[in-house]
């Protein structure tokens, strides 16, 4: 019986096996993680240029009418892609903002999709210096609702992204709302 101790004590044919029995699991969970956190910025990247082209859309309008408005905001959800969009994941909302001549900046008009339209004359906070009191600004904001590709391997909650972006009409003073 000792002299069967001491060979399995001595045997080292196993150790490799044993050792990435070990360690493999660590650096599966790890990998996966990288791969989802991946996933997570480009969605979150994607979520900014969605906001950004957005708000460029109206920027580059005189008048917008509630179609255009239509049209600007499911563009969103193609090039949200290859992400899963729809108004319950890619939320927006454009708001025209106008600064009166007391530096005040007020809601001209809003529209949303999967968040709710700023009210007509609400007070917004802009970030300082951003346009001068007698101009405009078009304001957009996007959410996205990401969810995890592996969720169903590890029990993730979904994340909330979101972007603001500030953009001053292009052909005019102020993009106006027509109907």
């Amino acid at each position: 019986m000792r002299t069967a101790l001491r060979r399995f004590r001595g045997d080292r044919g196993g150790v490799s096996a044993v050792e990435f029995a070990l360690i493999a699991p660590i650096l599966i969970v790890m990998y996966c993680g990288m791969a989802e956190g991946c996933q997570a910025m480009m969605a979150d990247r994607r979520a900014a240029h969605v906001a950004a082209s957005l708000g460029d859309l109206v920027a580059q309008d005189t008048v917008i009418t509630t179609a255009e408005i239509s049209d600007v905001l499911a563009a969103g959800d193609a090039l949200m892609a290859p992400f899963p969009a729809g108004p319950s994941r890619l939320r927006a909302r454009l708001t025209s903002v106008v600064v009166d001549a007391g530096g005040t900046a007020r809601v001209d008009w809003s529209d949303a999709r999967g968040l709710a339209a700023r009210p007509k004359g609400q007070i917004v906070a802009l970030p300082k210096d951003l346009v001068a009191n007698g101009e405009s600004v078009v304001m957009t904001e996007v959410q996205y609702v990401y969810e995890s590709t592996i969720g169903g391997a590890f029990v993730l909650p979904p994340v909330l992204m979101g972007e603001t972006y500030y953009l001053r009409p292009r052909r005019t003073d102020q993009v106006t709302r027509g109907s």
